[in-house]
């Protein structure tokens, strides 16, 4: 007599359900296949776009681009607008000022506000027009100073080191004299 296991019994219904389940997909029907005996260039992963230097032989979905420029686009607001000659000329002793007053506070350090109160006077601005960045005050270091009326702006710097530098430059795109930290 034949014992039939009761394992078996129940997993034999889903091994016939397996077996045809397999035999009913019409393979035209599958999106990712190319139809019966044929072989198609679309067989590349999708989502795979091509460089801006490839030249592909057939239209593609993608939207290529190129990086550096989409990275320049995107930090365009942190470039200086330009400034005439003769704005710059004019801004030239207000650089003179701020640099020798971050030079004289560089060693003996101030406070955020003296720090504030100081460029205002060099720049021959209020102090509240004055855009900082930075926290080392004493003594004065890494720190970025900066503040200007209309398209021309006094920016001054004291690195690491105690070094001082002031510059004319025009307002960046965005508005401020100090240009942006960038980032996301």
């Amino acid at each position: 007599m034949t014992v039939i296991r009761p394992r078996l019994v129940a997993a034999l219904p889903l091994l016939l359900l397996a077996v045809a389940a397999a035999g009913c997909a019409d393979r035209a029907a599958d999106p990712r296949a190319g139809g019966p005996g044929q072989t198609t260039s679309s067989a590349a992963p999708k989502g795979h776009c091509p460089l801006p230097e490839e030249q592909p032989t057939t239209p593609s979905p993608c939207i290529t681009f190129d990086w550096n420029e989409r990275v320049a686009e995107n930090h365009a607001y942190r470039e200086p607008m330009p400034i005439t000659e003769e704005q710059k000329r004019e801004q030239i002793p207000r650089a003179d000022a701020l640099a020798a007053v971050l030079k004289k506070l560089a060693d003996v350090g101030t406070t955020e506000s003296g720090l504030r109160a100081a460029a205002a006077d060099a720049l021959e601005l209020k102090p509240e027009q004055i855009e900082m960045r930075g926290h080392d005050f004493a003594p004065l270091r890494e720190v970025l100073v900066g503040g200007g009326e209309g398209r021309a702006c006094v920016n001054g710097t004291v690195n690491i080191a105690g070094q001082v530098d002031a510059e004319v430059v025009g307002r960046t795109a965005d508005g401020p004299c100090l240009p942006g930290l960038g980032g996301h």
